[in-house]
């Protein structure tokens, strides 16, 4: 290998190293003596040779040694100083001296209009760059826009029906398959009957929801069935004496059985059953009927059985959801919507004149909770008023019967046919004038002077009903039902007994009331769900434990509700008035029957009210 000039290597005592390839030996400094004194070599004063008088053409040329980079890291200064003459330098050191590079940063305005303004995005590779960002934009905006807003409105909602699985497969409480209709018509359901002729003004109505009951062995445990749920509680609230249970509740023969029994449960002295459709089918306006076979004998007093309906804002037999919203039906912001229906004891006429048990006080209820005067930001399902204001929302109740016996001799049954409400008319008196109240046949028929108390009022009459429609006493069926349209004005509610038309009650009956100083109460405007029960309580009416016969049951051969053709309006939770997301944020409440009341025991606040300046 061919190598440049021989650099002189020395050994620690400052001799030339007889071999050119011996290690490279750096100078060693001894500790033991005094370090020799430093001398400047002599430089000359004339001015410095070049390379090329230094060393040899070959010499210059040749590949440098490898040891020549070492032998310089002796002087640094030497490796990059320059002479200082810039003539000597080997190099173009003026701008008038041209370079390679120079046309690369020596502006030239028309070479550069020419080349750099001519230029278009309009090339294969353009086109290319554009098609692929629009793609990457496509992509984009599908997964973070795109698929959520499509998952949101394509997502099914969460089935609720749920099934015991006893064994792996789904079935219901007995351990049995159900077969079930999911349709909102029973497939059962006699053509001939898809269409009625209205009970109030001929009018043809178009079945919109029935149950034939013709399956056997029907359950009613929660999830069991898509339309019907069966409680298991106390009802405490009107002091019943026997404990809810679902297994009460079933069919057979194409008839469902609501059973009551003096068998102890749960600490009660007695079970009975009581099922609902809440917050599975509803139902706005229109016409709610049942054929019924009523329980136990016509001549003895202390069963309860009903057929009714309450607002979808209230649970039957879950007391904190009912605390504020039962009987409610009203739309006005003034003193009807507190407590008592009373602000500083004004007006004097709800202290006076009412209910005679309780110190002539009108109402002990605790006030409107979801009221029109709600303030702008409480908590309020909604909607809201044209100006602002909350609509009035309540859980009201329409009963197509609750049947009772006589005290007369002989003793007969008769079915109690009402509407409750609130707030109150003074003294409990409604509009019952011959332009409200209109009872088909004074015969069959009369008014019930039971108006009401601290906790509702009422309109009712009392009608005679089917004599051989009774469990033991014929075990005929009789044809209950009631036909509303809801509102104010034109709006009424009309109740059935025995197939027939018996009265009707015109909404003027609940027009406003100065004495107390309260708004009109419209016919319900809620989305009503159905409730059936069969139960016992004192404070219905007397109960003649000795004489009672056990187990005894209601039959139910069918409910059916129909509506006009242009006015259908069935479903829990309606844009004009929805349920559900006020229900799913308080569900605890909806779930819990044990929370009697909203603020105590659910610990809730009732919103702030306007009317007494709470805002």
């Amino acid at each position: 290998m061919q190598s440049g000039p021989s650099i002189p290597r020395y050994s620690n005592d400052g001799e030339r190293s007889p071999s050119a390839t011996a290690p490279l030996m750096l100078p060693r400094v001894s500790n033991s003596g005094p370090r020799p004194p430093f001398s400047r070599p002599n430089v000359p004063s004339s001015p410095s040779p070049s390379l090329r008088d230094l060393y040899s053409a070959t010499e210059l040329d040749a590949p440098p040694s490898p040891l020549y980079a070492l032998s310089n890291r002796s002087s640094v200064s030497s490796r990059f100083s320059l002479l200082p003459d810039p003539k000597q330098w080997d190099m173009a050191t003026t701008p008038d001296v041209p370079e390679p590079d120079d046309g690369l940063h020596t502006p030239d305005p028309k070479r550069d209009k020419t080349i750099d303004m001519g230029g278009t995005i309009c090339t294969v590779r353009g086109i290319w760059n554009l098609g692929c960002l629009f793609i990457l934009g496509c992509v984009l905006f599908g997964l973070f826009a795109g698929f959520p807003i499509a998952s949101h409105f394509l997502k099914k909602k969460p089935q609720s029906l749920k099934s015991f699985n006893l064994g792996g497969i789904g079935t219901n409480a007995t351990g049995q398959v159900p077969a079930v209709n999911f349709g909102l018509i029973d497939n059962d359901t006699p053509q001939d009957v898809y269409t009625k002729t209205s009970y109030i003004d001929g009018s043809t109505l178009e079945l919109v929801f029935s149950d034939e009951f013709n399956v056997e062995g029907r359950s009613f445990y929660p999830g069991d069935d898509p339309y019907w749920e069966a409680v298991d509680l106390h009802y405490w609230a009107t002091g019943n004496l026997e404990w809810y249970d679902p297994k009460m509740l079933t069919t057979k023969d194409g008839y469902l059985y609501i059973t009551l029994t003096n068998a102890s449960e749960h600490g009660m002295n007695y079970t009975g059953g009581m099922m609902s459709s809440w917050n599975k089918f509803c139902f706005t306006g229109g016409l709610l009927e049942a054929s019924v076979s009523l329980p136990g004998p016509n001549d003895v007093h202390g069963l309860w059985p009903a057929v009714w309906a309450m607002g979808n804002l209230g649970r039957a037999g879950y007391g904190a959801t009912l605390d504020g919203t039962w009987p409610y039906t009203y739309d006005s912001c003034d003193v009807g919507t507190v407590a008592n229906q009373t602000k500083n004891g004004l007006p004097v006429a709800a202290t006076e004149d009412g209910d005679k048990s309780h110190g002539d006080v009108l109402s002990y209820l605790p006030g409107q909770r979801l009221s029109r005067c709600t303030c702008p930001g409480e908590s309020h399902p909604g909607p809201v008023h044209e100006d602002g204001t909350y609509v009035g929302r309540s859980a009201p109740e329409i009963d197509v019967f609750e049947a009772t016996i006589t005290y007369t001799t002989p003793m007969q049954g008769q079915v109690s046919q009402s509407g409750q409400w609130a707030p109150f008319n003074w003294k409990y008196e409604w509009y019952n004038t011959s332009d409200n109240l209109i009872i088909s046949d004074d015969d069959v028929t009369k008014f019930n002077d039971y108006l009401g108390g601290v906790y509702q009022q009422a309109s009712s009459c009392l009608s005679m009903t089917n004599q051989q429609a009774y469990e033991t006493n014929g075990g005929l069926f009789s044809v209950y039902a009631f036909e509303y349209k809801p509102g104010f004005d034109d709006a009424y509610i009309g109740w059935v007994n025995d197939g027939k038309l018996a009265w009707k009650l015109n909404q003027g009956g609940m027009a406003a009331d100065d004495v107390v100083q309260i708004g009109p109460r419209p016919v319900p405007q809620e989305p009503m769900y159905i409730i059936l029960n069969l139960g016992i309580s004192e404070s219905f009416g007397f109960v003649d434990f000795d004489n009672l016969p056990f187990p005894t049951s209601m039959r139910v051969d069918y409910v059916r509700v129909y509506q006009k053709p242009g006015e259908k309006n069935i479903g829990c939770d309606p844009p004009d008035f929805p349920t559900a997301a006020y229900i799913n944020e308080y569900i605890e409440a909806y779930t819990n029957p044990n929370l009697t009341t909203w603020v105590d025991d659910f610990g809730q606040t009732n919103p702030k009210n306007s009317f007494l300046d709470e805002c």
